[in-house]
């Protein structure tokens, strides 16, 4: 059986602050109430949640405004990441969402790993587009290139050209 619950703060795929929100009693118990994340609906409670919710308009709009500029700064990047290859150019491993949030931390912008949006991780060479999701519902994208360890000019060129690849010689048969 489902509770009903007050969210004290945004919980990710459940809700946001002050909104009324059902829950299996399992995760009610093990996740939120520890957590300070919820408190049980009650005619009490209940009271509580227009304060909440005025917090929540207040934390929305600092939120969003934040999301915006921080989409302005990564509008305008170009991550690269170097990556080990084998003979015939094929990645060794791959790149993650947790590997291209890295690679925004080191650039001095705070996107989480939950905010890139890669569905799975990125197994070749060359330019790739990354979208990202930020808080409010913002959206950005920039572009991220793979670069081979060992290519030494870092250009669109260098990265899409496929690797040179021993072709084997055909006999020649005698006819």
């Amino acid at each position: 059986m489902k509770q009903h619950l007050l969210l004290l703060q945004d919980v990710e795929a459940l809700g946001k602050k002050g909104e009324i929100v059902t829950a299996k009693p399992g995760y009610v118990r093990n996740y939120l109430l520890p957590r300070g994340l919820a408190i049980i609906a009650s005619p009490n409670t209940l009271r509580k949640q227009e304060s909440l919710r005025a917090e929540r308009a207040k934390q929305a709009v600092i939120d969003r405004k934040e999301s915006e500029e921080l989409a302005i700064q990564i509008e305008g990047i170009s991550l690269e990441t170097r990556v080990k290859v084998d003979p015939e150019g094929h990645m060794y491993g791959s790149v993650s969402a947790g590997d291209i949030a890295q690679l925004f931390q080191e650039k001095g912008l705070p996107v989480e790993k939950k905010s890139v949006l890669v569905n799975k991780p990125i197994k070749e060479t060359g330019t790739h587009k990354i979208s990202l999701k930020l808080k409010e519902g913002v959206s950005a994208t920039c572009q991220l290139m793979i670069i081979p360890e060992g290519v030494a000019h870092v250009g669109i060129e260098a990265v899409t050209a496929p690797l040179p690849v021993e072709e084997k010689k055909e006999e020649e048969q005698p006819e």
